[in-house]
């Protein structure tokens, strides 16, 4: 066993470097080097193949990568590591074959980083080839037996950001306390930026719009209401651009990091409040729900979720997309807090519908992809078995949700027009591409396309209503689950989940009614979602089923 450290400030090196295997001292000191090229070959090479067939991992903080081609397409995609200095290194030779190398870093940008390896020397089939450059190098072990060491566990501690602002727009500790002692004592809310705060300004994801936002003078009813049981108000957490669109990602302040799936979108619109709760900031996330905006980003992070029935709880101060669809919605990361926020915003008797059985989509499962249709098909059959109650198949087919999507499109577009046109048209150059673009299209939508879709709202809703009836519709969730950040990937992935997403969103959209997300995970351990969708009004009895029918 060795030990060794160093406090070297320029190149990588060891004090008493003696003690340590050469071969080991040398890979250590390659990788540094490869990592300061960002050099991906090498760095591939470094990380071992999964041997033993155990997956290496990598982890840091917003979360773990798994297997070495996650690893190696993360460096891919990454762009290079921040330059960063040697401050000290500690070596400790477990046994001929293993080692721990804790190094500590001064970022060049401030602050440090804590880098821990676990080294293990390779040896028998694939050693001699894998090890190839290593002995052209003149490196051998010391027993004189031919092995290359590799790492097969990293995690690295960054300096935590004094505000993440991906996450949030403004925080404080709290920024407003709660109003009384209740129910949600203790708890903690992150506030999608287009509810009105005291004292703050609304943001909708754009700032520009902040900057000429004027400072709200009272709260939104539904921030007074969570502070009325006891919750506080952690900050206010971003959003998509006016709440139009449902990847998660800002071009102005970045995509809310997915601590369950690193390198993925976070989903959006209520993207913020997402991240915030799935990283422990926050017990709640408050958000809104026009085209799946709770139930996006809580199926691709593993959260429950819930959008109310169409006006069930009050919207003033909410800043609007469309008065058709807009509702408050939240996120949590265990039912019962779902549960007890309903009851704090929704404190009066059921008045609708009660649940008397489940209905089914079959039809449905298709739109889904593999993974996640191979997971919501079991969490189905095991729920349908679980729940003694009887069983229908709704009939609602792909060619109906496309009908009830166009009438959603319409209304949806017209509507944001309305609220969102006079400023958007002085500023087309503020919100991103693909923000403006939609607004175009809106801007091009007539009055009498609009009364046009509003009549077929309104029968398309019955309609609705009428087949979910005093049933409760499982569904997807979700069509995929999260794609990869579209800056690392291709964005035609993400324009291709949000179409097939939309139509299973479209059904609690159009019919005005509540919305639950199961968390669930596919084979590869990914969040996705089931979504229970409810009658209208059934908004607490359809948690309290959620519960019962993931048990």
């Amino acid at each position: 066993m060795a030990i060794s450290a160093s406090k070297a400030t320029s190149a990588p090196a060891f004090d008493n470097a003696e003690t340590l295997d050469p071969a080991l001292r040398t890979a250590i000191e390659r990788y540094e080097r490869a990592l300061m090229a960002n050099d991906t070959d090498t760095l591939s090479e470094l990380f071992a193949d999964n041997p033993d067939d155990i997956p290496v991992v990598r982890s840091d903080g917003a979360g773990m990568r798994v297997g070495h081609n996650a690893i190696t397409a993360f460096r891919a995609k990454r762009g290079g590591a921040p330059a960063r200095r040697l401050h000290r290194r500690v070596a400790r030779q477990l046994d001929a074959d293993n080692a721990v190398v804790v190094s500590e870093f001064d970022k060049v940008a401030g602050g440090k980083v804590i880098q821990t390896q676990v080294w293990t020397r390779i040896h028998g089939e694939g050693a001699e080839t894998a090890g190839a450059q290593d002995v052209r190098r003149g490196v051998r072990d010391t027993s004189g037996v031919l092995g290359v060491w590799r790492i097969v566990a990293a995690h690295l501690t960054y300096p935590a950001p004094a505000l993440d602002r991906r996450v949030w727009r403004v925080a404080g500790t709290p920024l407003m306390p709660a109003a009384k002692q209740g129910p949600l004592s203790g708890m903690g809310v992150a506030v999608k930026d287009l509810y009105a705060v005291a004292g703050q300004r609304i943001g909708a994801g754009n700032p520009d719009f902040l900057a000429d936002s004027p400072v709200c003078e009272v709260n939104a009813d539904a921030v007074d209401m969570l502070r009325d049981a006891g919750a506080s108000i952690v900050g206010i957490a971003q959003t998509d651009e006016f709440a139009y669109s449902l990847a998660g990602a800002n071009v102005h302040y970045g995509t809310p990091p997915n601590p369950k799936a690193p390198d993925r979108i976070s989903g959006g619109s209520s993207s913020g409040p997402a991240s915030a709760v799935a990283l422990g900031q926050a017990q709640i996330g408050l958000g809104t729900d026009t085209a799946g905006s709770i139930r996006i980003p809580a199926s691709y992070q593993g959260l429950w979720g819930i959008r109310t029935t169409h006006d069930r709880i009050s919207r003033r101060g909410i800043h609007p997309l469309s008065d058709s669809f807009d509702t408050v919605g939240w996120m949590t990361r265990d039912a019962q807090t779902l549960g007890f926020v309903a009851r704090a915003l929704m404190p009066d008797r059921e008045s609708g519908d009660a649940i008397d059985g489940l209905a089914i989509a079959t039809d449905l499962d298709p739109l889904a992809e593999h993974d996640v249709r191979e997971a919501f098909e079991a969490f189905r059959d095991t729920a349908l078995r679980k729940s003694g109650k009887q069983v229908d198949n709704a009939g609602i087919t792909p060619n109906m949700l496309d009908e009830l999507l166009a009438i959603f499109q319409v209304v949806r577009g017209f509507e944001a027009w309305r609220a969102n046109g006079a400023w958007i048209s002085r500023h087309w150059d503020s919100p991103a591409p693909e923000i403006a673009e939609r607004f175009r299209h809106d801007a091009t939508i007539g009055e009498d396309d609009y009364r046009r879709g509003c009549t077929r709202l309104e029968q398309a809703r019955t309609l609705v209503r009428g087949i979910i009836g005093r049933h409760a519709l499982l569904i997807p969730s979700a069509s995929s689950v999260a794609p990869f950040l579209v800056n690392n990937g291709d964005v035609t992935m993400v324009e291709h989940a949000r179409a097939q997403t939309l139509r299973l969103t479209s059904i609690a959209g159009v019919g005005g009614l509540p919305a639950v997300n199961i968390p669930l995970e596919t084979a590869d351990g990914l969040p996705c979602g089931a979504c229970l969708i409810g009658p209208a009004g059934s908004d607490k009895t359809l948690i309290e089923l959620a519960k019962e029918l993931y048990r």
